[in-house]
């Protein structure tokens, strides 16, 4: 039996030795270690380890750990480059701003948005291809004026 720990760890690990793009891949990985593990809390690991998403040349995205690589996911820096390559319009109504993004990135953009710890944002609620940013005051404009800002819109 692992702990938690030792699981977490050897996702790390995993996640530097290899080019992991899926949490299936991982649980495979995993199994191949002798670990066997839900889906469920492979997914609650790589949130606990900061672990993101990154598109690297070719267009894939891979599991990256900003720990590990500072330099190319310093957290702005990760949130400007999701936000500019999956976030096609921003909207805002009273204190919810609205991103939209290709189908099935909405989660990938809410994830490094919450880990951003953006000024005035209180937090994201992701569905497939569309995302609700809440704003701490009543008149998000300028909340959405930052996040178009950070996705390069005008």
């Amino acid at each position: 039996m692992t702990t938690k720990v030792q699981r977490q760890t050897l996702i790390a690990r995993l996640v530097g030795d290899h080019e992991v793009s899926s949490q299936p891949e991982l649980l495979e990985l995993l199994a191949s270690e002798g670990i066997e593990a839900t889906q469920a809390t492979v997914s609650r690991d790589l949130e606990d380890i900061g672990a993101v998403k990154v598109r690297v040349p070719g267009g894939n995205t891979l599991y990256a750990i900003p720990e590990f690589a500072p330099d190319r996911l310093a957290p702005v820096e990760h949130v400007r480059r999701v936000m500019g390559e999956w976030v096609a319009d921003v909207a805002v109504s009273g204190n919810v701003v609205v991103l939209r993004t290709p189908p099935g990135c909405a989660h990938v953009v809410a994830s490094a948005l919450d880990r951003s710890r953006i000024e005035g944002l209180l937090g994201t609620v992701a569905g497939d291809d569309t995302l609700m940013c809440i704003s701490a005051i009543a008149d998000g404009t300028q909340l959405c004026n930052d996040l178009k800002d950070l996705a390069g819109l005008d």
